[in-house]
Order: C-alpha cells, then structure tokens, then sequence
C-alpha cells in the first residue's frame, strides 16, 4: 500500500470532510469459524475484550484497533449466513453526527442497508459497499462508545490492550471490476470525501490500482482492477484486506514471525522489505498487509 514518507497527512487533512469523518471504528469480519480467526488474530497481537450481548459476535482489540468476528446466522443487519472463509463484511466509520451522516449519503444515491434490531441494541446506520459489504456510521466513539450498549466485557481481560510495534489501521484494499476505478473513486469521492493520490505515489511491496486518502488523514483505500489479460480473473467486487501501519516493518515481522504469523517471500514478485510485507494466506485467503508507517 503506502509510502507515507512522500506524504504530508497534514494536507490531506485539509481536505472538505463533509461527514466529519474520523477514521475507522472496526473491520467486521464474518465466518462460521470463529475460533479459527480468532486464533489468527490473536497471533497477530489482538486480545478478545468484549462478546455481544445476543449473538455469536466477539470484539478483538489491539491499542486503537478494533475488529469484530460476526459468526452470527443472519448477521447484525440481516446478512446471509457466514462461510467458513472470512470475508470483511463491514468497515464502520467515526463520523461527527451519524444520522446526519445517513441522511447526507442518500441523498447523493447511496444505497440503505435495512437493519434489524433487537431488545436493547443500538440502531447503527449502514448503506451498501462493494460486493455484499456494508459501510456503517458511528458518532459514539469518545467517551461513550457503541460497545458500552451492544457488548459485555470479558471478565480479566485488559479492555485496552496496548498496540505491538505501534500497529494501527492503515487502510483497506478492495478489488473492484474492469475499469471501474472511476466508478469507485466517485463513489467514495461524492459521498465520503476521499481524493486521489498521484499515480507515482506508491506505499508498501503492493503498489497496484488507485490509492485515494480520507479526508481526515488518517487511513487510505486502494482500489485494484483485474489485469485485462486475466480471461480466468474472477470480477467478483469485495474489500480484499485489511492494511495495517507499523513503526517498523522488519521488527514487526520478526515479532509476528515467532509468535506463528507466516509472510509471502518471493512470490510474484512480493517479498518483505522495509516498506512493508503480507502475511500468507490463511483460511482460504485471509491476509493482512503491514506498511511502514511511523506515527
């Protein structure tokens, strides 16, 4: 993904943020094997703080990190039942007021997810994203968060569990159908204020598609078009994988390395280095991507 040493986040910052977009809350995954990612998670340094309060939903954290497993039949919003290989269901944005945030989105066309809420649940806005992905809004991330209604704590358990190597959420790559780069780029463009990067700006060993930046600054979303010669490329759209930012790649490999976390070396092309690195595939094809990324 990204070089952030050729990039002034400041002026990124600057951009219009109609939304008051903040950065990203959580990463939503679903499966029907939950244990099974969470094992990977937790060698990836995430400790489970939190369990849903009426469905099979787990809460991993690691420092201001927080990914949800969702092995529930029907989902939080009515989605089809998980398989077993994990796939990012839903990416929720901090925004300054979310239903205000709602209201904006479909006015410019987007599309509304129907929610289906339980007894003492909160109603959390959603419109569609790619593939079968749902885009959520939250305002309940300072002092009050959305766990504090929809999840119990696990007793014993750090709630804050500190972030190894500085790791943080760096942005999400999704891979999208022939050319429709400009398709996406207006969706989150019009809708969320994201803006393009220059083509020669590259970040991490994965430098393909466009890559375009909050307009808080704070993540990035890379979109990857097929190769026109790819005849036997599968066009399904859907957000492929997670980035994650860290103080130092190479120490952060080493550390991942002895707690079990495997790393693609020569492959097409795709090794580690000091910009960043990609974990080998697991659980069909899982993978989190590490950049280079001191903050």
């Amino acid at each position: 993904m990204l070089n952030t040493s050729t990039l002034d986040r400041e002026a990124i910052g600057e951009l219009p943020n109609p939304l008051g977009l903040q950065g990203i809350e959580f990463i939503e995954y679903s499966t029907s094997r939950p244990q099974a990612l969470g094992q990977v998670l937790e060698r990836l340094g995430f400790v489970p703080v939190a369990r849903h309060r009426s469905r099979e939903v787990l809460l991993y954290r690691q420092g201001d990190v927080n990914i949800i497993v969702n092995a529930h039949q029907g989902g939080l919003s009515g989605q089809a039942a998980p398989t077993e290989a994990p796939a990012i269901a839903a990416v929720a944005l901090r925004v300054r007021d979310a239903a205000a945030a709602y209201r904006r989105v479909l006015e410019l066309g987007a599309w509304a997810v129907p929610t289906q809420v339980e007894v003492m649940e909160l109603n959390i806005p959603a419109i569609h994203g790619a593939g079968s992905s749902r885009l959520y809004f939250v305002d309940r991330w300072r002092e009050f968060s959305i766990y504090d209604v929809d999840f119990i704590p696990i007793p014993g358990v750090n709630p804050q569990p500190p972030a190894e190597g500085g790791l943080h959420l760096f942005g999400v790559v999704q891979y999208i159908g022939l050319d429709r780069t400009d398709d996406w780029t207006a969706f989150y463009g019009e809708l969320l204020g994201f803006a393009e990067l220059p083509r020669e700006q590259s970040f991490g060993v994965l430098t393909s598609g466009s890559i375009l930046a909050s307009p808080c600054g704070t993540f990035y979303w890379q979109l990857i078009e097929p190769e026109p010669d790819a005849a036997d490329f599968e066009h399904d759209e859907l957000l492929q994988r997670v980035g994650f930012g860290v103080d130092d790649v190479t120490a952060s490999v080493a550390s991942l390395r002895a707690r079990g976390v495997e790393f693609v070396e020569s492959t097409h092309g795709v090794r580690t280095t000091e910009r960043g690195a990609l974990t080998r595939p697991q659980m069909g094809s899982l993978v989190f991507e590490l950049v280079h990324d001191p903050r």
